[in-house]
């Protein structure tokens, strides 16, 4: 019952747990793969906006099986990341449909036109 109502809180607590998991894999990286790894992360984090936690694990998941495999290949960072590395970012982010933050901001703006052009005022 209690862990019920803290999940209701403060989200799945499996989640929490996947997630401290995909971090601790991605420090386990050796140089120069987490470092950039972080980086790279820290991006997704701004750019992606995914709101649904499955979905955002699904994406660190697969972002931590790539840095793992690079770094037992040997393949180089850039190898990886290319020429432009927000567009590496930002490609990878976008093979990952969920539920994002800007949805709810799209829906809005598009009701506002839609009443707008029906007179009405918000």
């Amino acid at each position: 019952m209690a862990a019920r109502w803290i999940e209701l809180v403060t989200g799945s607590l499996e989640q929490k747990k996947q997630y401290r998991q995909y971090k601790a894999r991605i420090e386990a990286l050796p140089e120069p793969y987490g470092s950039v790894a972080k980086a790279v992360q820290r991006y997704l984090m701004y750019c992606a906006g995914i709101t649904d936690g499955e979905t955002s694990l699904t994406m660190f998941d697969d972002f931590a099986d790539l840095w793992e495999r690079a770094a037992v290949d040997g393949t180089p960072v850039r190898a990886i990341v290319g020429d432009d590395p927000v567009e590496f970012a930002e490609t990878f982010a976008a093979a990952y449909t969920g539920k994002r933050w800007i949805d709810k901001e799209r829906a809005r703006l598009t009701q506002a036109v839609e009443d707008a052009e029906r007179g009405e005022r918000p």
